[in-house]
Order: structure tokens, then C-alpha cells, then sequence
């Protein structure tokens, strides 16, 4: 049995881990493409498995590019691991009826949580278009998956607005139909104010949408590596995550060191605000989210360990 614990010791350390009992955290990963990227992968799974997620998740590419490789992945994760995957799905480049299949797949190994994603296009910057006869925009996704099986859905918001929606307006309204059509947790895009989060979760609630809405954390492995995943889905970049970075191009270890403080910190101001839930964005990278999980006072528990305190 694997789970976690918190550490114990004197000073604001011991109080910073009492006051963060509470909190759950989730990962994300995408499927490898080379032998080389499956082993780092699996890796980064290892790695992380002890600190007890509530689930792991795993991407899918544009246009639905790499289906066969995120089914492999969750299957292993399923069968060699004791965590709980949640797949992503999309309604890009596949007819109702082949996603359908998909999902009674999925449903039949014994997976039971799904990320339902409108998708992007195989070519970027390329505007969405619905496969003829297939699910038309994520709450279609959703409404869809209800009718196949008991999954736990989670789905996608914006704490910037996304690129696609025309107004704040619009794209709470968009979330809110996927949450009617079934979903039981949003995932943000990833941010760097916290108080960013705040003005939206105040947003959602006034849409009278009461589902946790759980932030996606981006530790910064590549800050010119972020500025382009920023640019993609209309995420901003403060300047003084630039400033922060700026210099650190040829050195990874201090890069690192600055990106899990700037997690960590914002980690703890979410908290303090009444967060309990994080989902990191690893990029099967493990190091960064295991210590922010390590600062945020979550500790990995050795199965003698675990059964000394069951016992």
C-alpha cells in the first residue's frame, strides 16, 4: 500500500505542512512518442506514484494524434500501477460512433475517469471545425459519455478566456453547458497570478456553477519553451516571470530551483485563499512536482511504513 504523510520538526516548516493537511494533488503526462520518451515517462510515473495522487491524466494530441499511444499509456498505468488514470478525449478528427467506441474501451479495461476536451486542429492556428458527424463541442463530448458509462468527467476552463470565445460572457456560458451536460470538476489552463484564479472562480460562481474548479499548475522547466505554450492558448506571462528567468538559459539547476519556489509559493497563496486541489501540468518531467509536493508537506510512505500505521 502506497500513500503519504507529513513531515514533523519544529518552526514555520512544521506549521507550513500542519496547515496544508488538507490538500490533494493530480498530474499530468503525455504519451511517448520514442522508446527513449517511454522510458522517461515511466519514469516520471514511478517517481511520482508515492506521493498519492487523486488520479493522473494523459494528453491527446491535436486532431486526435496520438490516441493509439494515450490508450497504451493509460492502460499501463492502469495495470501496473495503483493510481488512478483519467484519459483525454476529444471530438477532433473522429465520427460520433468512433468515439463512442473509444470510450466503451475505456470503460471496459476498467477506467473510469475521462477529461473531455473540444480539441484542438492537426494544423496550428487553424479554427475548429466539427468532424462531420461527430461530437460538436465539448459539452456534446460530455453529454455523450454519460450515456455510455458511470465515468468521473473533468473538463477544461479558462481563467484568461479562451482564445476561441468572444467575450468572458460566452466562455463562462460555454463552461456552464458542459457542467449541465454532465462534468464534475474543471481543470484551469495554467496561470501565474493567483489572484487571476480568484476573479474567475468568482465568475464561475455567479454563472451559478458550483463544481470544484481545481487550478493547473505549469512549473517552469523552459521559460522560451512556456512563452510559446502561453501564446497557444491565450494564457499571459507576467514580466516578473520574465525578470525572474531572465539569464537562466544555461543554467538548468538554479532554473529549477526558481521554478518550484514560484510554484510552491503560489501553491500556498491558492491555499490560503481555500484551495485544497492541484493539478500540475509535469510535462513527464517528475523532479519539480515531487518537490513542490514535498514543500507543500506531502511526503511518500514506505509500504512498511504505511502498514506499521494501519496496523
Amino acid at each position: 500500500m502506497t500513500g503519504f504523510r507529513y513531515s514533523e520538526g519544529g518552526g514555520h516548516a512544521s506549521l507550513f505542512a500542519e496547515s496544508l493537511r488538507d490538500i490533494q494533488v493530480s498530474f499530468e503526462f503525455f504519451p511517448p512518442k520514442t522508446p527513449a520518451m517511454e522510458e522517461t515517462l515511466w519514469a516520471a510515473v514511478k517517481r511520482l506514484e508515492p506521493v498519492g495522487p487523486r488520479f493522473v491524466s494523459v494528453t491527446y494530441g491535436a486532431g486526435g494524434s496520438t490516441r493509439e499511444r494515450t490508450h497504451a499509456t493509460i492502460l499501463r498505468i492502469l495495470n501496473e500501477t495503483g493510481m488512478q488514470p483519467a484519459a483525454h478525449l476529444t471530438c477532433v478528427g473522429a465520427a460520433r460512433e468512433e468515439v463512442n467506441e473509444i470510450i466503451r474501451c475505456y470503460r471496459d479495461a476498467g477506467v473510469r475517469h475521462i477529461v473531455a476536451l473540444r480539441g484542438d486542429m492537426p494544423e496550428a492556428g487553424q479554427a475548429y471545425t466539427p468532424h462531420p458527424g461527430g461530437y460538436e463541442n465539448a459539452a456534446d463530448l460530455v453529454a455523450g459519455i454519460r450515456k455510455i458509462g458511470d465515468f468521473d468527467i473533468s473538463v477544461a476552463a479558462y481563467p484568461e478566456q479562451h482564445p476561441d470565445s468572444g467575450s468572458l460572457a460566452a466562455d463562462l456560458d460555454n463552461l456552464k453547458r458542459k457542467i449541465d451536460a454532465g462534468a464534475s470538476r474543471a481543470i484551469t489552463q495554467f496561470f501565474f497570478e493567483p489572484d487571476q484564479y480568484f476573479r474567475f472562480l468568482d465568475h464561475v460562481r455567479s454563472f451559478g456553477i458550483d463544481v470544484p474548479i481545481v487550478p493547473g499548475i505549469l512549473p517552469v522547466t523552459n521559460y522560451k519553451q512556456l512563452v510559446r505554450f502561453a501564446g497557444m492558448c491565450g494564457a499571459g506571462v507576467p514580466k516578473w516571470l520574465a525578470d525572474l528567468f531572465d539569464g537562466l538559459d544555461g543554467s538548468p539547476e538554479t532554473r529549477n530551483l526558481v521554478a518550484a519556489t514560484v510554484a510552491g509559493e503560489m501553491c500556498r497563496r491558492l491555499h490560503t485563499g481555500g484551495v485544497n486541489e492541484f493539478h500540475f501540468y509535469t510535462l513527464n518531467r517528475a523532479e519539480l512536482s515531487f518537490a513542490i509536493c514535498h514543500m507543500l508537506g506531502l511526503r511518500a510512505v514506505k509500504e512498511s511504513e504505511a502498514a506499521h500505521a494501519n496496523g
